[in-house]
């Protein structure tokens, strides 16, 4: 009995998922460098928004792209759900630079600055694993990347949770707990979407591969 290929002649749903992690890569960059420079902040953070509404337009495209087509190269729960999940990322990104824009933070913190740091080495492991889709014998080095992005979400919450600690020394006054409390958990709620998208990509290699 022949074997269909994995990979139908529909490739746009991976040049777009492509372009969404690339996008997310760098959102991810301009946060790291809005809490590690404190400069120039209104500049960063409408660069950071423009890569959110580019994010918001791959992921239309993507959706749009799921009605238009009748064979999809994965289940369509699963490609609507990845396309979701990195775009989420994306919105937690922007969500934490928007806080620091509006709350007029005037410098970071160490726990910022460690988040951030994690948040695009995540970011980096979602790009890595996206051309791996295309082939179904590659499929299963997604699997590393999904152990590396579990780890550094892992990492992130222990970074969380001894922020959110520090938070409440007595020499810290209550708003800037109150700023801070907030820009720490869009940071952290950036590495569990992360996480939500490895999950998917796991479950799509082990389906597939």
């Amino acid at each position: 009995m022949p074997r269909f290929p994995f990979i139908p002649r529909e490739q746009e749903f991976f040049g777009l998922f492509e372009q969404s992690a690339q996008n997310m890569v760098k959102a991810a960059q301009g946060l790291q460098k809005l809490v590690t420079t404190c400069a120039n902040v209104p500049q960063n953070v409408a660069e950071i928004t423009d890569l959110e509404h580019q994010g918001d337009l791959i992921t239309h495209q993507i959706i749009a792209q799921l009605h238009r087509t009748f064979v999809t190269p994965f289940d369509r729960e699963d490609i609507a759900l990845l396309a979701q999940s990195l775009d989420d990322v994306t919105d937690f990104i922007h969500a934490a630079a928007d806080a620091i824009l509006i709350y007029k933070v005037e410098c970071s913190t160490p726990r910022a600055q460690e988040l951030a740091d994690i948040i695009v080495q995540a970011a980096i492991e979602v790009e890595r694993a996206m051309p791996q889709l295309r082939h179904r014998s590659e499929l299963k080095q997604v699997l590393k990347q999904c152990v590396e992005i579990n780890r550094l979400e892992n990492m992130a919450d222990r970074v969380f949770r001894a922020a959110m600690g520090e938070l409440f020394d007595d020499d810290i006054d209550i708003a800037s707990v109150i700023k801070w409390r907030e820009i720490y958990e869009h940071m952290e709620a950036a590495t569990d979407r992360c996480e939500d998208v490895a999950n998917v990509l796991e479950g799509v290699a082990l389906k597939h591969a």
